[in-house]
């Protein structure tokens, strides 16, 4: 998942704010996730719009595994943060569905970690859905669904 409309650049990129269309982003999918997937796994990046946006989401729904870290930062190493996931998917067998929420370019990025060749551009709340086969190791990118969409 893309963080939700955050407040324009400033000089110090990881303090800003989501708007109130942000908020509502967030609270929207969140609604949409609990419907549909019932995530019960949270990796965030320790930006304050990605964790503004993991706090939305987590008005409809309980994670029984929640970590922030700064793998998923925007400027972070896609392979690093695919391998960390899978480290976290393997250790933690309790937490059936994963929810990431980042930042552009590094979730699009990830994606194609995930599922290569498929590398999709998220607006912001965006949110991925991938089917990970634990087994093999491999990963089949199954669609993008936006806030305005769902």
């Amino acid at each position: 998942m893309r963080h939700g409309e955050a407040a324009p650049m400033q000089a110090d990129d990881a303090a800003r704010n989501l708007t109130q269309i942000g908020h509502d982003e967030a609270e929207k999918m969140g609604i949409w996730l609990n419907k549909n997937f019932h995530p019960d796994a949270l990796l965030v990046s320790p930006y304050i719009r990605a964790q503004q946006t993991a706090n939305g989401v987590a008005k409809n729904n309980a994670f029984t595994f929640s970590e922030t870290t700064p793998d998923v930062i925007p400027e972070g190493k896609p392979q690093v943060a695919a391998d960390y996931l899978e480290t976290l998917i393997a250790t933690h067998p309790e937490c059936n569905t994963w929810l990431v929420v980042s930042h552009m370019p590094i979730v699009s990025y990830l994606v194609d970690q995930l599922s290569p060749g498929n590398m999709p551009i998220f607006n912001t709340g965006a949110v991925a859905v991938i089917n990970y086969d634990e087994q093999t190791q491999r990963s089949s990118y199954l669609s993008i669904n936006a806030p305005a969409n769902v």
